[in-house]
C-alpha cells in the first residue's frame, strides 16, 4: 500500500558516520543539534529510536533531554528483559534516564518478533512489569500524533484504541508493510544537523512523525521482511510501517483456525473430485486451475480486504491430494496392465494386448457379450495316435496347434484352450469388435489352408498326413471372463452358445463337412459368404431345432478355393 507521507526518518547512516567520524553512541550534544531542527520545522512527534539507558560519556544528556522537551511530543524506548535460570524467571526494565523520563511524552517497549524464516512480520504489542502495562512505542507515538488516549483492555487476540478493535495474534501486531527498505522519506542524520533539509525545504517535517534511528548495517539494528529478505530493513523503518498501519486503521486479519480448517478439508474435497479423472492431462489441469485460481482469490483478498488466508497448508493439500492418489493410480494402472500382458500372453496376439491394455481393465473382462466362438477338432487323430508314440504324437500336434493359433490371432481372435487336438476360441472379447463372426469364419478358412500346407510338408517329410479338420462356428451372448484361482486362471466362456458351437464341430462328422454354422452365425455373414442349408437339427441343451448351414466359400471365389466335402 502506499506509505503515509506523515511518516519520515532521519537516518544515522553510513553518510553521517563518515561525515562526523563520530563512534557509537553519538554523542547526545549532537543529537540536541539533530532535534532542534526537527523541531524548527514543526514537527508533531519526534520518535527516538536510541537508548537512553546510560549517562551520555560528554555530559551531553542535558542538551539532548533539553531538546525533546521543547518538541511538540517525544516518544522513546525502554525495554523489558526476562532471564530464565534453574526453573524461576526473573524479569529487569531498563528505561531512559530520569531527565528524559520527565521530558518524553510517551515511552514504549521496542520488541520485534521472527517468525522461523527469520522474517519480521509481527511486534509485539504490550508487555508487562510489576503489574504495570508498557505498550509498543508504535502505539505510543500513534497516541500522540492522533491526539487520542492510551490502548486499553488487551488481550492476547485484541486491543482497544482509537474507538477500534486492533486484532492482535498472540499478543502481537501483524505490520502492514507499505514496501521493502527505504520505502519511506528518509534524510541523512548529517544533513539534518547541518541545516540542508530545512534550507531546501523549510516545511519537511512539519506535522509529521520524525523518527530518528539506525539505518547503517554497522549498527546491526536491520531484519529481513516479507518485502526484503535479501536487503533487510531498518528496525526504524519497521516502526514507522507499524505506525503507518496503526494511525491509517490498516490492520491484518488472518483466518481463525476454524476456517483454515473448512478450507483445508474443501481442498481435500476439491483433490478428491479432481482424482475422478482418469486422464491425466485433465487431472493435470484441473490441480494447476485449482492451485492458480486459491492463490489468486487469497492474494485479491488480501489487497482488497487485508485479510489473510492459509496459502501453503491449503496449497500442499490440495497438491498432495491430487497427486499421491494419481501416483498411486498410476502405479496400480502399469501393474494392471502388466498383469494383463502376462495373463492375455496366452490368449490373445500382442498387439491386441496392446490395444486390450489401452481401454480395459480386469475387473470390467468379466461380463456378458455377444461374440462369435469357434470349436475345431481334427479328423482322424485319435486313429492316427493309436499307431504313433507319445512322443510323435507331441511332435506332430504342437506344431499344428502353433499354426492353427497364428492364424486365430491374426484375425483378432482369442484362444481359449486346447483340449488334445481340439482348439476353443472366440472372437470379439477381451477387444470388442462388430464383425466377430465375419473374422471367426475367415480365420476358419485360413486354418483349412495352413492344415494343407502342414500336410503336404508332413508328406514330404514322410509323416502321417491323411488328417482333416472340423470347424463349428455359433454367435451369440455368452458369459466372458476369468474362471480359475490366482495361482491358475484362465480366459473363458461359458453359457448355451459356447455348447452350441461344440455340438456343431461334432456335426461336421455327420455331414462330412469341414465348417458348419448356425443360424446366428449365418446372418452376420451371408452378405460375404455363400452357404448351404444342412439341416434344422436338435441339440443337447436346445428345445427347438437349431438351422445348421455348411459354409460353401467367399462369394465369387474360384471353385478351387470353395470347401469341399472331405472323406476320410
Amino acid at each position: 500500500e502506499t506509505p503515509s507521507s506523515d511518516i519520515v526518518i532521519v537516518a544515522i547512516d553510513d553518510f553521517s558516520f563518515n561525515y562526523t567520524g563520530y563512534r557509537w553512541p553519538w554523542p547526545r550534544s549532537y543529537l540536541a543539534e539533530i532535534v532542534h531542527q526537527i523541531n524548527a520545522s514543526g514537527a508533531k512527534v519526534v520518535g527516538v529510536d536510541i537508548i537512553l539507558f546510560e549517562p551520555d560519556e560528554e555530559n551531553g544528556d542535558e542538551a539532548f533531554a533539553t531538546a525533546l522537551g521543547e518538541s511538540t511530543t517525544a516518544v522513546n524506548i525502554l525495554q523489558i528483559t526476562e532471564r530464565r535460570e534453574e526453573g524461576f524467571s526473573t524479569s529487569t526494565l531498563s528505561q531512559p534516564l530520569s531527565p528524559y523520563r520527565e521530558v518524553l511524552d510517551g515511552i514504549g517497549i521496542t520488541s520485534f518478533i521472527r517468525d522461523e524464516d527469520a522474517v519480521v512480520r509481527s511486534l509485539q504489542a504490550f508487555d508487562e512489569y510489576n503489574n504495570l502495562l508498557y505498550y509498543n512505542w508504535a502505539f505510543e507515538t500513534a497516541k500522540l500524533y492522533l491526539g487520542v488516549d492510551s490502548p486499553s483492555d488487551p488481550t492476547n487476540n485484541s486491543v482497544q484504541f482509537n474507538n477500534e478493535s486492533v486484532p492482535l495474534y498472540g499478543g502481537q501486531l501483524i505490520v502492514n508493510y507499505a514496501g521493502p527498505a527505504e520505502t519511506y522519506l528518509t534524510y541523512s542524520a548529517a544533513s539534518v544537523a547541518l541545516g540542508d533539509v530545512l534550507e531546501q525545504n523549510p516545511d519537511a517535517f512539519k506535522d509529521k512523525i520524525v523518527l530518528i534511528g539506525a539505518t547503517t548495517v554497522t549498527l546491526q539494528d536491520i531484519y529481513p521482511t516479507p518485502f526484503s529478505t535479501q536487503i533487510p530493513t531498518s528496525g526504524v523503518e519497521i516502526v514507522a510501517n507499524a505506525i503507518d498501519t496503526i494511525i491509517n486503521g490498516k490492520y491484518i486479519s488472518i483466518a481463525p483456525p476454524w476456517m483454515s480448517m473448512l478450507i483445508i478439508l474443501g481442498m481435500a474435497l476439491i483433490a478428491y473430485l479432481i482424482t475422478l479423472s482418469k486422464r491425466p492431462t485433465v487431472t493435470i489441469t484441473l490441480l494447476l486451475v485449482g492451485m492458480i485460481g486459491y492463490f489468486v482469490t487469497a492474494f485479491i483478498i488480501f489487497t482488497q480486504q487485508r485479510y489473510v488466508l492459509p496459502v501453503v497448508t491449503p496449497e500442499i493439500m490440495l497438491f498432495l491430494g491430487v497427486v499421491l492418489p494419481t501416483l498411486e493410480q498410476a502405479v496400480s494402472q502399469e501393474l494392471e496392465k502388466r498383469r494383463i500382458r502376462n495373463l492375455f500372453s496366452r490368449f490373445i496376439s500382442p498387439e491386441m494386448v496392446d490395444q486390450m491394455v489401452a481401454t480395459q481393465d480386469l475387473d470390467s473382462l468379466n461380463k456378458r457379450s455377444n461374440i462369435t466362438i469357434l470349436f475345431s477338432d481334427i479328423r482322424g487323430f485319435t486313429t492316427l495316435s493309436e499307431k504313433m508314440s507319445p512322443e510323435d504324437v507331441v511332435a506332430l500336434l504342437n506344431p499344428y496347434l502353433e499354426a492353427m493359433s497364428k492364424v486365430i490371432y491374426k484375425h483378432g481372435g482369442t484362444v481359449d484352450k486346447y483340449e488334445g487336438d481340439a482348439i476353443i476360441a472366440f472372437f470379439g472379447e477381451p477387444v470388442p469388435y462388430e464383425d466377430h463372426a465375419l473374422r471367426a469364419l475367415n480365420a476358419s478358412l485360413d486354418m483349412r489352408k495352413a492344415l494343407y500346407e502342414m500336410r503336404e510338408k508332413w508328406a514330404k517329410e514322410g509323416k502321417p498326413s491323411q488328417i482333416e479338420m472340423g470347424i463349428g462356428l455359433n454367435s451369440g451372448e455368452v458369459f466372458v471372463g476369468l474362471v480359475g484361482s490366482e495361482q491358475r486362471i484362465n480366459y473363458t466362456v461359458i453359457g448355451d452358445n459356447a455348447n452350441l458351437a461344440s455340438r456343431l464341430q461334432d456335426l461336421t462328422k455327420t455331414y462330412s463337412w469341414p465348417i458348419l454354422i448356425s443360424e446366428s452365425t449365418y446372418q452376420e455373414v451371408k452378405d460375404e459368404y455363400d452357404v448351404e442349408f444342412a439341416d434344422a437339427v436338435t441339440v443337447k441343451g436346445k428345445t427347438q431345432a437349431v438351422n445348421v448351414y455348411k459354409v460353401i466359400g467367399k462369394k465369387g471365389a474360384k471353385e478351387s478355393e470353395k470347401v469341399q466335402e472331405w472323406k476320410l
